[in-house]
């Protein structure tokens, strides 16, 4: 069984069903992860999807924040969800295909703007949120899964458009990056991406605030496909579609995909 999948921060989905509908033609990918989907289950316009073939959805939703679905082609099962840190947002939703692989669709909290969790409560759930994850992993040791989503972290200094400048800002800091190393090694999941593409600056997420995005290029790799060993050597084709960002009306990330031959 050979398929590919795709995660995307879509950054509100009813805003931009157009956007996914668009990267569901031209790309078409048999599983496709959102996150921060923005809109109550019932809201998500499904049946935009299920005309394009994607009559299976698995998802957790709020009214206006975070929010993660997982867009199917294959037939899934709904296997839950986690409250990592006791948060009450929808963060994070899991399906099982036919074949048994668990598909894990992340949204870590993005830990707001200063990385001090004593004046910033908001980096404080971020971490705590990233502690359950490694917890839980080490408690259930993942088989046969994929993991993917908005991690919102940039792990190696090659995930980011300047090591040293962002060193202290959110998303890159020392500490950041040392729990997702320790979340990532709990699980001993392999870094698909990385595996498939192990040199050079790759991005998933550039600013809105820049003027000119591409031209700046200020990016960071905070979107992610991991899986577990037992399946990870059936990853190939890794990609970032970093076209996508100059979209109209765009995300500020862009979808990230894999393909595994199971």
């Amino acid at each position: 069984m050979t398929f590919t999948l795709a995660t995307w921060n879509i950054n509100s989905v009813r805003l931009r069903a157009g956007l996914v509908a668009r990267l569901l033609r031209e790309e078409t990918p048999d599983i496709l992860c959102l996150q921060e989907c923005k809109s109550p289950v019932d809201k998500i316009p499904a049946e935009v999807f299920a005309d394009l073939g994607y009559t299976h959805m698995v998802a957790r939703g709020q009214k206006g924040y975070n929010g993660v679905a997982i867009l199917s082609k294959l037939p899934i099962e709904d296997l839950g969800d986690k409250d990592f840190a006791d948060l009450g947002h929808a963060r994070h939703v899991a399906a099982r295909l036919e074949n048994g692989v668990v598909i894990h669709n992340f949204y870590v909290p993005a830990g707001g703007d200063k990385p001090d969790r004593e004046v910033n409560v908001k980096f404080g759930q971020k971490l705590d949120y990233l502690t359950e994850m490694r917890d839980w992993f080490r408690a259930e040791r993942p088989e046969r899964a994929i993991l993917v989503g908005d991690l919102n972290i940039a792990p190696r200094e090659d995930d980011v458009w300047n090591h040293k400048q962002l060193l202290k800002v959110v998303s890159h800091t020392p500490v950041e990056v040392a729990q997702l190393a320790e979340t990532q090694d709990a699980g001993k999941w392999v870094d698909v991406t990385r595996a498939d593409i192990p040199e050079g600056n790759l991005y998933s997420w550039w600013s809105y605030r820049s003027p000119d995005w591409e031209s700046a290029d200020k990016g960071r790799r905070l979107d992610h496909i991991w899986a577990t060993p037992d399946i990870a050597g059936a990853a190939h084709s890794s990609r970032i579609l970093r076209q996508v960002r100059g979209w109209e009306q765009p995300s500020d990330h862009a979808p990230v995909l894999a393909t595994f031959d199971l």
